[in-house]
Parts: C-alpha cells; sequence; structure tokens
C-alpha cells in the first residue's frame, strides 16, 4: 500500500498540539473590519481549537499522519 499525502492545504491552516487538539486561526480578519470593534478584533487575533466534531475527520482524512 502507498504512502498516504497530506493535504498541504490543511496542513498549512492547523498545527497539532502537544495533548493531540488541533490548533487554528479565527476567520473574519481580513477586511470590513471597520464596523467591528477593537474587543473584538482583539479576539480574533488569537488562535482557539477545533471543534471535536470535526477533529477526527480532518485528521484521518487530512493530516493521516498528524
Amino acid at each position: 500500500m502507498p504512502k498516504l499525502k497530506t493535504k498541504k492545504a490543511v496542513a498549512k491552516r492547523f498545527k497539532l498540539t502537544g495533548t493531540g487538539q488541533l490548533k487554528r486561526h479565527k476567520a473574519n480578519t481580513q477586511h470590513i473590519l471597520g464596523k467591528k470593534s477593537t474587543k473584538r478584533k482583539r479576539n480574533l487575533r488569537k488562535s482557539t481549537l477545533t471543534d471535536k466534531t470535526v477533529l477526527n475527520s480532518i485528521k484521518k482524512k487530512l493530516l493521516p499522519y498528524a
């Protein structure tokens, strides 16, 4: 059986933590920032963990060796 290829687009967007969770960046930070409050924009800069409902599908299908 050949090696499984990692989806590079996913590998650039997610990082694996030491406990096996996936860290990701938040959306809505690129444009139309004038109407968003400073507090909201500051919180969008922080990274967050991926939801548990999609964690296994991302790890198995897109990052097979994670």
